[in-house]
Protein backbone atom coordinates (compact mmCIF):
# COMPACT_ATOMS: atom_id res chain seq x y z
CA UNK A 1 0.00 0.00 0.00
CA UNK A 2 1.26 3.51 -0.74
CA UNK A 3 1.14 6.68 1.24
CA UNK A 4 -0.11 10.15 -0.72
CA UNK A 5 0.69 13.37 0.28
CA UNK A 6 1.28 16.61 -0.82
CA UNK A 7 3.02 20.08 -0.06
CA UNK A 8 2.29 23.69 -2.15
CA UNK A 9 4.83 26.32 -2.07
CA UNK A 10 3.69 29.80 -3.11
CA UNK A 11 6.54 31.14 -5.26
CA UNK A 12 5.71 34.61 -5.73
CA UNK A 13 6.11 34.82 -1.74
CA UNK A 14 8.61 32.00 -1.58
CA UNK A 15 6.58 30.77 1.04
CA UNK A 16 4.51 27.79 2.11
CA UNK A 17 0.96 28.12 1.32
CA UNK A 18 -1.08 27.61 4.22
CA UNK A 19 -4.79 27.11 4.28
CA UNK A 20 -5.22 25.10 0.54
CA UNK A 21 -8.24 22.52 0.28
CA UNK A 22 -6.97 19.68 -1.46
CA UNK A 23 -9.45 16.57 -1.92
CA UNK A 24 -8.14 13.04 -3.36
CA UNK A 25 -10.69 11.08 -5.17
CA UNK A 26 -9.65 7.50 -6.84
CA UNK A 27 -10.94 6.58 -9.84
CA UNK A 28 -13.22 3.32 -9.65
CA UNK A 29 -15.05 2.59 -13.27
CA UNK A 30 -15.76 5.75 -14.71
CA UNK A 31 -16.83 7.40 -11.48
CA UNK A 32 -14.43 9.36 -9.54
CA UNK A 33 -15.07 8.92 -5.13
CA UNK A 34 -14.09 10.87 -2.98
CA UNK A 35 -10.83 9.32 -0.45
CA UNK A 36 -10.29 12.28 2.04
CA UNK A 37 -10.28 15.78 2.38
CA UNK A 38 -7.68 18.36 3.93
CA UNK A 39 -6.11 21.98 4.47
CA UNK A 40 -2.54 22.69 4.28
CA UNK A 41 -0.85 23.27 7.17
CA UNK A 42 1.49 26.25 8.40
CA UNK A 43 3.83 24.66 6.66
CA UNK A 44 2.04 24.18 3.03
CA UNK A 45 2.09 20.23 4.23
CA UNK A 46 -0.82 18.18 3.55
CA UNK A 47 0.64 14.73 5.01
CA UNK A 48 -3.36 12.96 5.84
CA UNK A 49 -4.51 12.12 2.57
CA UNK A 50 -3.81 8.11 2.70
CA UNK A 51 -1.44 6.03 4.61
CA UNK A 52 -2.64 2.78 2.66
CA UNK A 53 -3.63 3.62 -0.89
CA UNK A 54 -4.14 0.83 -3.19
CA UNK A 55 -2.83 0.39 -7.21
CA UNK A 56 -5.21 2.79 -9.38
CA UNK A 57 -5.42 6.12 -10.55
CA UNK A 58 -5.56 9.12 -8.57
CA UNK A 59 -6.87 12.54 -8.41
CA UNK A 60 -5.87 15.26 -6.35
CA UNK A 61 -7.83 18.71 -6.47
CA UNK A 62 -6.32 22.22 -4.99
CA UNK A 63 -8.35 24.84 -4.58
CA UNK A 64 -5.64 27.22 -5.53
CA UNK A 65 -8.47 30.35 -6.05
CA UNK A 66 -9.72 30.54 -2.58
CA UNK A 67 -5.85 30.40 -1.27
CA UNK A 68 -5.54 33.06 -3.70
CA UNK A 69 -8.60 35.40 -3.31
CA UNK A 70 -7.74 35.66 0.43
CA UNK A 71 -4.07 36.97 -0.62
CA UNK A 72 -6.10 39.71 -2.46
CA UNK A 73 -4.59 37.61 -5.94
CA UNK A 74 -6.22 36.66 -8.32
CA UNK A 75 -5.40 33.50 -11.03
CA UNK A 76 -6.75 31.67 -13.84
CA UNK A 77 -6.36 28.69 -12.29
CA UNK A 78 -8.87 28.16 -9.80
CA UNK A 79 -8.98 24.66 -9.33
CA UNK A 80 -5.77 22.64 -9.81
CA UNK A 81 -6.50 18.72 -10.88
CA UNK A 82 -3.58 16.01 -10.82
CA UNK A 83 -4.40 12.70 -12.47
CA UNK A 84 -1.75 10.18 -11.31
CA UNK A 85 -1.40 6.31 -11.53
CA UNK A 86 -0.33 4.95 -8.03
CA UNK A 87 1.47 1.24 -8.41
CA UNK A 88 0.32 0.89 -4.62
CA UNK A 89 3.65 -0.56 -2.89
CA UNK A 90 5.67 3.12 -3.05
CA UNK A 91 5.06 6.79 -1.45
CA UNK A 92 3.71 9.16 -3.78
CA UNK A 93 4.49 13.04 -2.82
CA UNK A 94 3.34 15.19 -5.36
CA UNK A 95 3.85 18.82 -4.50
CA UNK A 96 2.59 21.97 -6.48
CA UNK A 97 4.90 25.52 -6.48
CA UNK A 98 2.10 27.70 -7.41
CA UNK A 99 1.88 31.38 -8.69
CA UNK A 100 -0.42 33.46 -9.98
CA UNK A 101 -0.96 32.40 -13.29
CA UNK A 102 1.07 29.41 -13.25
CA UNK A 103 1.83 26.13 -11.56
CA UNK A 104 3.95 23.53 -11.53
CA UNK A 105 4.32 19.73 -9.99
CA UNK A 106 6.04 16.94 -10.29
CA UNK A 107 6.56 13.54 -7.53
CA UNK A 108 9.14 14.16 -5.15
CA UNK A 109 10.44 12.05 -2.32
Amino acid sequence: MSGITTHVLDAVLGMPAEGVGIGLEKLEGAAWVSIASSITDEDGRCDDLATHAGAGVYRLTFGTGEYLMRMDRTSIYPVISITFTCGGEAHYHLPVLLSDNSYTTYRGS
